[in-house]
């Protein structure tokens, strides 16, 4: 699940080739019970739509995450990325631990849905980013 900073444009896709069996405890218990399965494609499949959807965003793009393993499972997925999709990534652990970030995400989570849902997770996350943005204008 991804989504912009400015929230005008989201993605979110479910693998339908994955092999479970390589999935951890965390994942088989909070993750996997959240997949409805109606976003669900190929990994080819979602490579087009991602690289596709990159293209459409207005500008150059740099990814935010929380775990370096989200930006590795995208990473992996072009053979050439967009061109407007930049080499480098924000970190966003380090936020995680700031009051502004942790409050936003948490509120957002306690009134629009479940954590550990990758667009959720997105949306939250964007959240925090923003009021950690906010806060640090100030």
């Amino acid at each position: 699940g991804m989504i912009s900073e400015d929230g005008q444009y989201q993605f979110y896709a479910e693998l339908d080739d994955f092999d479970s069996t390589l999935c951890n405890r965390f994942v088989t218990e909070n993750v996997l019970p959240q997949l409805n399965f109606i976003y669900k494609m190929s990994r080819q499949e979602l490579t087009n739509k991602l690289f596709s959807w990159f293209l459409t965003l207005p500008r150059s793009v740099r990814i935010c995450a929380d775990d370096f393993l989200d930006i590795k499972l995208l990473t992996e997925l072009f053979v050439d990325r967009p061109l407007n999709l930049n080499a480098g990534w924000f970190d966003l652990r380090h936020l995680i631990n700031t009051s502004i970030y942790h409050a936003a995400v948490c509120h957002y989570h306690d009134k629009h849905g479940p954590w550990h849902h990758a667009l959720n997770d997105a949306k939250a996350h964007r959240i925090g980013w923003l009021a950690w943005m906010g806060n640090k204008k100030r």
